[in-house]
């Protein structure tokens, strides 16, 4: 067989490895060792490269950035940050139908421009907002689907660990893709809410109430938040002013929710190490699939899979618009069974080349942000499309009285809103690019 034989054979036998449940990073590894050495037909390339690949992999500088955005996570939730978010949305929205679970949308978009991991978002708001809306009468499946849903957020709002891989592997600037995002960000927020405005309205029952809080309340509720806003104010702007590059602005981050975290009792020396060796857990683990797509897409160049594919779409003549529409329903439709990171790390180097030979009427530097976006949202569909969305498991694992059957049927709501936005960004790209200028 050629080499570009045997790169499109690799394809199924990832898949097989994937299905039989080898974590993703060791099925790509192992692909791509033994894809290179059956190609080359001598395993001392392979070796080779597991030497050279490993230390530039690790060695990056660039990638110093992932753990800083995780500690900083870590940070907020021990700062109490997540519950000061949710006691300010719910102080403003709490009382109108739906409200908790509004409050909890936003609530989990505010703790995700500090996070950037949807997994995170979701659990940890999971843990404060279930309760308020047991509490208030709110139906299980509905509560669980909104958290879901509310969770993506994580990997959408800036800063975003997802979107910092992106932008390492097409090359592009962290600072223009974090400010693209905001709009999107704040879209999906919105488009959430008025999905959950029109659940309250389908089905009446799944929605209790309660009384308004005192207009006082409210504004000393709202001034606990100002660390959230100071913390993403300075990062994300101080990246993109020039005041510190993305390494140095999740230092600074990380620093700042750490001294928040200190002051509010939350950090101790016990919660510091906790804290630590999550972060470190949760680094090796993004760094092994990191190096596994690195061997696996080394491999495929190596097959020129993603060369061919480029002329083959364009000797094809297809329409742009079609080639992007059929991309974007493959990571929907792939996002539903891996996380979104490995899929970003598995499919940017074989699509990426052929959506820049592609005429969007755009510049190079605009269509790579804007096709980063897009990719960002349609793979965060993924975290809450049925039946394996991974946020769905995550918040349902939290309400074990809630059949996941339940969460299911609530969360096509928030689903129809998603891809609503997918559309809307896909017709005016500009929504996405406005804020980055020329």
């Amino acid at each position: 067989m050629s080499p570009l034989e045997i790169g499109f054979l690799s394809f199924p036998a990832l898949m097989v490895l994937i299905f039989i449940r080898i974590p993703i990073g060791l099925s790509m590894f192992l692909v791509g060792i033994v894809g290179l050495t059956i190609v080359t037909g001598s395993t001392n390339i392979a070796f080779a490269r597991l030497k050279s690949e490993t230390y530039s992999t690790f060695s990056s500088y660039s990638l110093s950035i992932v753990p800083m955005f995780l500690l900083m996570g870590h940070f907020a939730t021990l700062g109490g940050m997540s519950s000061a978010l949710f006691k300010a949305a719910e102080g403003f929205l709490g009382h109108r139908r739906g409200g908790v679970a509004m409050a909890s949308v936003g609530a989990c978009a505010g703790f995700g421009a500090i996070c950037g991991s949807s997994l995170a978002t979701a659990a940890t708001m999971g843990r404060v907002a279930l309760p308020e809306l047991r509490q208030y009468g709110y139906a299980g499946g509905f509560s669980t689907a909104t958290l879901a849903a509310g969770g993506t957020l994580g990997i959408l709002i800036p800063p975003s660990v997802v979107l910092v891989i992106y932008a390492i592997l097409t090359e592009q600037n962290i600072a223009k893709l974090f400010l693209a995002a905001v709009v999107p960000g704040v879209l999906a927020a919105f488009g959430y809410v008025l999905a959950i405005s029109i659940y309250v309205r389908v089905h009446p029952d799944a929605a209790g109430t309660r009384p308004p809080i005192p207009v006082m309340d409210r504004f000393r509720a709202l001034v606990d938040v100002w660390p959230v806003l100071l913390v993403f104010g300075l990062v994300v702007g101080g990246i993109y002013l020039g005041w510190f590059t993305p390494t140095e602005g999740a230092a600074v981050g990380a620093f700042g929710t750490g001294l928040i975290a200190l002051i509010n009792g939350g950090l101790n020396r016990e919660t510091l190490v906790e804290s630590f060796l999550t972060t470190a857990q949760s680094t090796a683990m993004v760094f092994f699939i990191i190096l596994g797509a690195s061997f696996y897409n080394g491999f495929l160049a190596f097959t020129e899979v993603p060369q061919q594919l480029s002329e083959f779409v364009v000797s094809q003549g297809f329409s742009p618009w079609t080639v992007l529409s059929l991309i974007l329903i493959f990571y929907l439709i792939f996002g539903c069974l891996m996380d979104s990171l490995s899929m970003i790390l598995l499919t940017i180097p074989i699509f990426f080349p052929v959506i820049l030979v592609l005429d969007f009427g755009m510049t190079e530097e605009h269509v790579a942000i804007w096709f980063g976006i897009l990719v960002l949202i349609v793979v965060e569909v993924g975290l809450i499309t049925p039946p394996v969305g991974m946020n769905l498991f995550i918040i349902n694992a939290m309400d074990t009285e809630t059949p996941i059957v339940e969460t299911y049927k609530a969360v096509g709501y928030f689903v129809l809103s998603d891809l609503a936005r997918v559309v809307l960004l896909v017709l005016f790209p500009a929504i996405t690019l406005f804020l980055i200028g020329n």
